[in-house]
């Protein structure tokens, strides 16, 4: 009978035949990526491309008119004691225009500021308690260079602080922003990062005790990460690159690199230390693990593919470097990979450290997890209930879970000096570090009826209430456009910023520029965008969750094909995603325990994160999901009943499943220190659901409800008997086992023997059932 021999066995037998091709052609493919990718640079998400709803209108209208926004700055000025008309007050003012105004870019050819606007020049620049005033002031240049020429006058306003005592001075705007957060938020990103692989490796050396072993999945990991890194600059050729994508990259592709790396080794050591020969191991290694990586890789995919349903470039930039990176991860997993244990062998054992064992029992499996077992698998019912209750208990607070767009208050530490600066500013200047821009394009600009709306415009503002001085409008250069901001009242992201943005898209703007023809005049900001962002989020939430679980449902039915695993996949899934979520919501919107995470609860989860957060976990909850029942699956098809098999296959696996989700936890953790609100959120709801997953699911409630379903579990409708058959192929069950004791023809009472390796029906196609002993097939003789 011909071998059977599944696609990740082929690839991996392939590879450790041609191991120096496979391991140059890897080297290769990293360097050209590498070049080819600094080759061509890396295209960045423009603010026309990030805008969705009206205010991406707004922004769109800027880049065909071919208009550069300048970098805005303000200084404010204030005292408590002090008021606008006192000559000491007036003098530090005219200090720091005459100090700004003096101010050269770095090579000295031209002036750093322009457009200068003095508070006292009647353009509402005063408090209304007349002890503070802001002055406002553009960068010379083009906004994204902008921070780069900052320096000169954060000096000059630094030195008129100092020349003036009685009075505060403080600066804040887009390119001293944009520096502080290169200075300091960035290197926070870098040192997050770098702090993960060395924390991944002490991990790795713990686990397996050698330092080569460790080694090997980090450097996996990072040549992934290092060539989606080429792939994704040619890719933003046609999709845009954001901000968080690197970061993304860098967490995701440690993540499941390691944990790909770690699948396939685990089992190719299992099989060497119970006597297979090293080419054996490492072709069982290939046709299991090798398999399981192919399907966990495929469904983490498939689950960030729905991002790209969204219509928002962040998540479609997001989905893209999630997918490279674990495209590029699976690829290197099956390819590299085994040619690299053919070449090392059992020296891959090489560097053992003192003190820690060389393997965790890797025949016998976990004892700690073998106790744990015994129970559950003797009181699945009472598990099942106490497990499913548990997480059923923590997904209950994410009902009512709160999602918005955080200010700098809320997003930043309150003790950060730009954070004190924003506040102050919103104190006396209700919406003005942040105002609603109505960017006005008129068929005729010079027509004095627009005039006359936009004076009209001012005076409705401001007699709602909810909109404030200084309201200015600007002409952008000899162009048909104009700019208008409005400051809100609010913070710039809570109900009162919103209801005042309604007020002036739904009855300011149509009762003065709406009712010319000829005139568009679409808002856009901070306020405006965060409502435009979340408003589209609403519209594409359902056809995304849709999306994530049919496919999912999908592969796990064609993977296995069975009915109920396909079912208990999704719904264990689901019950992980919503215990983050309601362990979020209890620490960063209610406040239980965010000290812990060295926060402030901002009271409000940020709106981008659930969304990302559902698709990422669903695809990386799969990662133990498949590797575990494809373990149980595989000594169900080699005649252990079905309780037998969920034991030794939660045995089996405990130890790379305890491994790689500590590895994986630890890492989102580190970025749950950074000092954005965000990112803690991204790495406490990552760490939460992965260590949930691997814990309480894994090890509790997927053995209970296996073993509740028994046979059931392995049901597959006869009208779905076309579905491929996607075993582990015959190298999972013909590899012989040396040290086993010789098979006998026949026992003593005539019958055939027990094998002593696995024994039990192979339950293949071939139409009889055989009882199974390493690579031998000994067909039982018809009854009678």
């Amino acid at each position: 009978m011909a071998s059977r021999r599944n696609f990740a066995a082929s690839i991996g037998g392939w590879s450790a035949q041609h191991r120096k091709t496979a391991v140059f052609g890897w080297l290769l493919f990293v360097v050209l990526a590498v070049v080819i990718g600094n080759m061509s640079g890396t295209k960045e998400i423009s603010k026309a491309e990030r805008g969705v709803g009206e205010s991406g209108r707004a922004a769109r209208i800027i880049d065909d008119a071919g208009i550069k926004e300048p970098a805005g700055e303000m200084v404010l000025v204030r005292s408590d004691k002090l008021v606008t008309e006192d000559t000491k007050f007036r003098a530090a003012v005219d200090d720091v225009i005459n100090r700004v105004n003096a101010t050269q870019v770095k090579d000295g050819k031209g002036p750093a500021t322009e457009h200068m606007r003095s508070p006292f020049a009647g353009d509402g620049g005063i408090s209304s308690d007349k002890h503070s005033v802001l002055i406002q002031f553009d960068m010379t240049g083009e906004e994204d260079k902008a921070a780069d020429n900052i320096q000169p006058v954060l000096d000059a306003v630094a030195e008129a602080r100092k020349a003036h005592p009685d009075v505060v001075v403080e600066q804040f705007g887009d390119a001293s922003g944009e520096k502080w957060f290169q200075d300091t938020i960035a290197k926070d990103f870098t040192r997050a990062e770098w702090t993960a692989v060395p924390l991944a490796l002490g991990i790795l050396l713990v686990a397996f005790g050698a330092v080569v072993a460790a080694l090997l999945p980090v450097a996996l990991a990072l040549t992934a990460f290092v060539a989606a890194g080429g792939l994704l600059a040619l890719s933003s050729r046609l999709m845009p690159v954001g901000d968080s994508a690197q970061s993304v990259m860098l967490l995701i592709g440690l993540a499941v690199g390691v944990d790909y790396c770690m699948f396939y080794l685990r089992r190719e050591r299992e099989e060497r230390a119970k006597g297979r020969d090293p080419e054996t191991a490492l072709r069982i290694a290939a046709a299991t693990s090798g398999r399981s990586v192919l399907i966990s890789g495929i469904t983490v995919i498939v689950a960030m593919a729905g991002m790209l349903l969204s219509g928002l470039s962040e998540f479609e930039s997001m989905a893209s470097a999630t997918i490279l990176v674990v495209l590029t991860a699976v690829l290197g997993s099956l390819t590299v990979l085994p040619a690299i244990l053919s070449m090392l062998g059992d020296r891959v054992d090489l560097g053992k450290i003192p003190g820690l064992a060389k393997m965790r029992r890797p025949t016998e499996g976990s004892k700690a997890w073998g106790k744990i077992l015994g129970v559950v698998l003797s009181r699945p019912k009472g598990t099942a209930v106490l497990a499913g209750g548990l997480l059923i208990a923590l997904t209950v607070p994410a009902i009512g879970m709160k999602t918005s767009e955080l200010p700098i208050d809320k997003e930043l530490p309150t003790s950060l000096s730009i954070v004190q600066t924003y506040q102050h500013i919103e104190k006396a200047f209700p919406g003005g570090p942040a105002p609603a821009q109505i960017v006005v394009k008129a068929t005729n600009p010079d027509d004095p009826r627009l005039a006359a709306a936009f004076d009209k415009l001012r005076a409705e503002a401001v007699a709602t209430g909810q909109m404030h001085e200084p309201i200015e409008v600007e002409r952008q250069g000899g162009t048909n456009v104009f700019k208008v901001s409005v400051p809100l009242a609010g913070g710039g992201n809570d109900s009162t910023s919103n209801k005042a943005l309604d007020t002036l898209r739904g009855k300011v703007i149509p009762n003065t520029l709406g009712k010319l023809d000829g005139v568009d005049a679409p808002v856009t900001g901070n306020t405006a965008g965060s409502v435009d962002f979340n408003d589209k989020l609403d519209d594409t939430r359902l056809p995304i969750f849709a999306f994530v679980l049919g496919y999912a449902f999908l592969l796990m039915l064609v993977s296995f094909r069975s009915i109920a695993i396909a079912v208990t996949a999704i719904v264990l899934n689901l019950l992980s995603v919503g215990a983050a979520y309601g362990v979020m919501t209890l620490v960063f919107q209610e406040g239980y325990g965010d000290s812990l995470v060295g926060t402030e609860a901002p009271g409000a989860i940020v709106s981008w994160i659930p969304m990302f957060l559902f698709v990422i976990l669903f695809g990386l909850s799969m990662d133990y999901h498949v590797f575990v029942v494809s373990r149980i699956r595989e000594a169900y098809d080699k005649g252990m009943d079905t309780k037998s098999a969920v034991s030794h296959g939660i045995r089996t696996t405990a130890g790379v499943v305890t491994s790689a989700a500590t590895i994986m936890v630890a890492v989102f953790g580190v970025f749950g220190t950074l000092s954005m609100q965000s990112m803690k959120q991204f790495g406490v709801g990552l760490a939460v659901a992965v260590l949930l997953d691997a814990t309480i699911i894994r090890g509790l409630l997927l053995p209970a409800v296996m073993t509740l379903l028994g046979d059931r579990n392995w049901y597959l409708p006869r009208w779905l008997g076309w579905l491929p058959q996607m075993d582990h192929g015959d190298e999972a069950i013909e590899a012989p086992a040396p040290a086993a004791e010789p098979v006998p023809a026949y026992a003593s009472a005539g019958g055939y023997g027990t094998p002593t390796y696995e024994t039990g029906r192979h339950r293949g196609g071939n139409g009889y059932d055989e009882s199974v002993s390493g690579s031998r097939r000994i067909p039982r003789p018809p009854v009678g």
